[in-house]
């Protein structure tokens, strides 16, 4: 990855320092997005267990329920870290570090949310209509989930450089 100190100029008009808080703003506004639905899957874990019909879960569905669960904690844990973080680091002139940092655990975090929202479906799927139903919901929303997420900012960025629209990849962009 190339140090921001060292990417070139994107054509907007700003400082490093700018170009900094500004990319630490889109991170955090980010994470927001991903904190929201990380507690609407938790939430919605965590109250399964004091439903009547929680006993009738055979052992895999259990396992998956607790998977879940173990995914939507570190998942939260990872959405909050930047925060953290950042406060450790505030006004040290680390804004550079805080951001490339801050970029990797948000695609983590992304990934989290990712493996909840398959394991959270799969678990309801399975549940309701069977261990069949369950690992087709499973393979479907996995291939909605490469193609939207992975595919998408890949086909995006392919054609935005192809029309000279892009960047060609400036690391300052995050």
């Amino acid at each position: 990855m190339v140090e921001p100190e060292q990417a070139p100029r994107t054509g907007r008009n700003e400082s490093l320092e700018e170009r900094m808080d500004r990319n630490w703003m889109e991170l955090i506004q980010e994470l927001r997005v991903l904190q929201t639905g990380v507690q609407i899957l938790g939430g919605f874990l965590l109250t399964l267990p004091f439903q009547e019909r929680f006993e009738e879960l055979d052992d895999w569905q259990r396992s998956l329920y607790l998977f879940n669960v173990m995914v939507a904690a570190l998942t939260t844990i990872l959405i909050v870290l930047p925060v953290s973080v950042h406060r450790r680091l505030f006004r040290r002139g680390l804004k550079a570090t805080l951001v490339s940092s801050a970029d990797v655990v948000t695609k983590w975090a992304l990934g989290g949310v990712a493996l909840l929202i398959v394991g959270s479906a799969t678990l309801v799927f399975d549940f309701t209509a069977g261990r069949t139903a369950g690992i087709v919901a499973a393979s479907f929303i996995i291939l909605v989930l490469l193609l939207l997420v992975v595919g998408t900012p890949l086909w995006l960025h392919r054609r935005a450089v192809r029309n000279g629209n892009g960047n060609g990849g400036d690391a300052r962009e995050v």
